[in-house]
C-alpha cells in the first residue's frame, strides 16, 4: 500500500504547528472532565480498574452502551476495534479477496480505498462538488460489476461535511439489496449535524447486510481513548471480524474501555457542547471568508467538523498551504493529501476543522498573515 499521505503530512506537522485548523476531530477533554460527568459507581471502578486483557469483542458493559446508540441492536451484535482504522483495515481484509470488486465513494478517508486497492479492483464514484458534494446513485449502479462485493460511504463526508438526502440513503440501500451486496458506512461525524433534521439512519439499523463503523474520535472528540467499533447484524461475520483482529490489536485497553463507557453514558451532555461549539466556529467561519470572497469559497458542513474550503488564489492551494504552515504556524491539509487512484479529486481546496475552540484564534492568526 502507498503512503498514507495524510498521517505523513500530519507526522510532520500536526505537532509542529502552532495552530492545527485542520483537525478531524471534536474539541478533546481531560480525564478529570471526563470522570466528572461519571457516576460514582464509575468513578470507582475507573479508579480501582484491574489493568488486565479484556474480551476481544469488547467489555460487554461498553458493548451495551455502545448497542444503546441504535435503533434495533444488541450487545452481541457490536465488535470493539482499536480505533476506527483498526476497523476499516479489519473490514476489507475479511469481505473482500482477490477477483473481487469494490466500488468506494471520493473523496475519501484514504484508507477506505488504499486497503481494498491491496486486494481487489475497486472504482471511485465521485461526490458532485458542483452541486453540494452530493451523491448520484445512479452513478454508482453504473459502477456495480457481476464481481462487485461491496460498497463503501463515508457520512457526515470526511473531509466534505457532505450529508445525502434521506431519499438518497434509502435509494442506496434498496440497490445494494437488489444487488445482495455489503454496505460499509463509515459513520464517525454523526451525531454532530447542526441539523439534527439533516441526520441519516445508521446502516446496521437499515440494512441486513450493513456494517456501520463508528468511533470516539470524532464527534465525541475523545480520540486519545483509541475506542472504535463495527456494528452489523449479521453475527457470523461478526465473528470473522474477530478472528482478524486475533493477529492486530487482540483488545482494547481496559482503562479506555471504561472511559468510553462513561463518555457514552454521558453523550447528551458531550454532543451538545461539540455541536454548540461548532456553529459558534461555523458563525467566525462565514464571517472570516465573507471578507475574502476573491480568495475563497466557503461552504459550512452539513454535518461533522471538517469541510472543504476552495482555495482560488494565483499561487494555488499547494503553494498557500506550505507557506501558511512554515511563516504563520497555522496548518491545513490541501487537496493533494486526497489525492485518488479511483477517482479525480479537485485540486484547489483545504481541509478546514471545526471542530475545536482554537478556531476563532486561528483564524484571526490567518488574517493577520493575510
Amino acid at each position: 500500500m502507498r503512503d498514507f499521505a495524510l498521517e505523513v503530512h500530519f507526522s510532520k506537522w500536526e505537532f509542529k504547528a502552532r495552530y492545527n485548523l485542520t483537525g478531524s476531530d471534536a474539541e478533546s477533554r481531560t480525564i478529570a472532565d471526563l470522570l466528572s460527568l461519571a457516576s460514582d459507581e464509575d468513578r470507582h471502578a475507573f479508579e480501582n480498574l484491574h489493568l488486565g486483557y479484556t474480551e476481544t469483542f469488547g467489555s460487554p458493559a461498553l458493548r451495551q452502551a455502545i448497542a444503546e446508540t441504535y435503533e434495533s441492536l444488541s450487545a452481541n451484535e457490536i465488535l470493539c476495534f482499536a480505533g476506527a482504522t483498526e476497523g476499516i483495515f479489519t473490514a476489507m481484509q475479511v469481505l473482500l479477496k482477490a477477483g473481487d470488486h469494490a466500488i468506494v465513494l471520493t473523496p475519501n478517508y484514504q484508507s477506505a480505498e488504499t486497503v481494498p486497492l491491496s486486494i481487489c479492483d475497486v472504482s471511485g464514484v465521485a461526490l458532485d462538488a458542483g452541486q453540494g458534494w452530493t451523491l448520484d446513485v445512479g452513478r454508482l449502479r453504473d459502477a456495480i460489476r457481476p464481481n462487485t462485493r461491496l460498497v463503501s460511504i463515508n457520512f457526515p463526508n470526511n473531509p466534505t461535511g457532505a450529508i445525502p438526502s434521506q431519499g438518497t440513503m434509502h435509494a442506496l440501500v434498496d440497490l445494494c439489496r437488489e444487488r445482495d451486496l455489503w454496505l460499509f458506512s463509515d459513520e464517525a461525524y454523526r451525531g454532530v449535524e447542526t441539523d439534527a433534521s439533516r441526520r441519516v439512519r445508521q446502516i446496521a439499523d437499515s440494512y441486513e447486510k450493513g456494517l456501520s463503523l463508528n468511533v470516539m474520535s470524532k464527534a465525541y472528540g475523545l480520540p486519545g481513548l483509541r475506542i472504535g467499533w463495527i456494528a452489523c447484524r449479521d453475527r457470523d461475520l461478526l465473528v470473522r471480524l474477530e478472528r482478524f483482529k486475533h493477529y492486530l490489536s487482540i483488545c482494547n485497553s481496559a482503562p479506555s474501555e471504561l472511559l468510553a463507557r462513561i463518555a457514552l453514558k454521558a453523550r447528551s451532555t458531550i454532543i451538545e457542547r461539540n455541536v454548540g461549539l461548532i456553529r459558534q466556529n461555523i458563525a467566525v467561519a462565514k464571517s472570516f471568508f465573507a471578507r475574502y470572497p476573491d480568495l475563497f469559497d466557503f461552504a459550512p458542513p452539513d454535518g461533522g467538523c471538517v469541510c472543504f474550503v476552495r482555495y482560488k488564489g494565483p499561487d494555488g492551494v499547494e503553494e498557500f498551504t506550505r507557506r501558511l504552515v512554515e511563516e504563520a504556524g497555522i496548518l491545513l491539509l490541501p487537496s493533494s493529501v486526497y489525492r485518488s487512484e479511483i477517482g479525480d479529486v479537485p485540486k484547489d481546496y483545504f481541509r478546514l476543522g471545526l471542530g475545536r475552540a482554537l478556531v476563532p484564534e486561528a483564524l484571526n492568526a490567518l488574517e493577520a498573515w493575510l
